[in-house]
């Protein structure tokens, strides 16, 4: 007896097999394969923007988010001949590494068709692989310490980043903290991103050390927020806006309006930050891209002593 085929689908053109779409991916919830390669459809004219022409590297949970899962930066080699590739130096293997590039809406329903839930990327575009095009903070908070805190912190960083005379947009990481973006004119190279982002980490631990912390050690994390400045680094990655994550619910990392930060730290109520599939296309559809001006905004990174300038303010 032959093997069963597999059905497909046209996209675009393209030619994609879709199996075991009822496997439920997301239990508590219900959520199908099915409903998240629906899910990156509805959503793709917001997400695709934001995944064009990056080298993706794929989280991929063939058994759903209860099962093991496994990170993959080599394009696999089941590939269709038409997704494109990137190759990008790896200095750890010595070699160039073919990342996928997921430019249209074919290549995204194929990676969400091998289980692909979380979509990381870099803050560099592959043909300027040196050149990052933002900056980025990741704000991790340390038990007891929560998104309510890492909203704290992210308006300290807002209003240093506006004296700097920069505009930053937030969004939240999908799972327990807040991430927050700093669009630039990719002038600028990781080494001067990287340390730049680490001198405002420690501006912000000395404006509040009770509540910041710019060390990774996890014994200084305690009721503190991390503000991770390592992530401005060529060989790192950030979860995607618009990605969803593997939590016990199919929740999504969300692009915020800073009133929205505002709201929440006034009224402590950090649920009014979780958004789940769902919720996300109906903001889309309300809101638009929120998260839109971190690819077309041109912002110059300042020299080190303007930081220094505007923290004395």
């Amino acid at each position: 007896m032959s093997a069963r085929r597999a059905p497909e689908v046209e996209v675009e053109g393209r030619r994609i097999a879709l199996r075991n779409l009822d496997k439920v991916f997301y239990p508590e919830a219900g959520f199908t394969k099915g409903d998240v390669v629906d899910y990156y459809v509805r959503i793709a004219p917001a997400l695709l923007p934001h995944l064009r022409g990056r080298p993706l590297t794929l989280k991929r949970y063939p058994e759903g988010v209860e099962g093991s899962f496994f990170y993959e930066k080599r394009c696999p080699r089941h590939r269709p001949a038409w997704l494109p590739t990137a190759a990008i130096w790896s200095e750890g293997n010595r070699e160039d590494i073919e990342y996928c590039v997921v430019n249209d809406l074919a290549a995204l329903v194929w990676v969400a068709s091998i289980a692909d839930l979380e979509l990381h990327t870099p803050l560099a575009l592959a043909r300027s692989f040196e050149r990052p095009t933002a900056l980025a903070f990741d704000l991790d908070p340390g038990p007891p310490a929560d998104v309510l805190a890492c909203c704290d912190v992210a308006l300290l960083l807002r209003a240093l980043m506006d004296r700097l005379g920069l505009a930053s947009f937030p969004k939240t990481s999908g799972s327990k903290g807040l991430q927050v973006y700093v669009p630039l004119d990719g002038s600028a190279t990781y080494d001067a991103t990287k340390a730049f982002a680490h001198a405002v980490a420690r501006v912000l631990e000395r404006a509040r050390p009770s509540l910041v912390v710019e060390r990774m050690l996890k014994s200084l994390r305690g009721g503190k927020v991390l503000v991770d400045w390592s992530q401005n680094d060529r060989n790192k990655t950030t979860v995607c806006a618009y990605s969803l994550r593997a939590r016990p619910r199919p929740t999504v990392s969300t692009p915020l309006r800073w009133s929205e930060v505002e709201r929440a730290a006034r009224s402590r109520r950090g649920d009014a930050l979780v958004f789940e599939a769902k919720d996300v296309l109906a903001r889309v559809a309300r809101h638009g891209d929120l998260f839109a001006p971190v690819l077309t905004m041109r912002q110059h990174l300042p020299a080190p002593a303007a930081l220094e300038r505007a923290h004395a303010r």
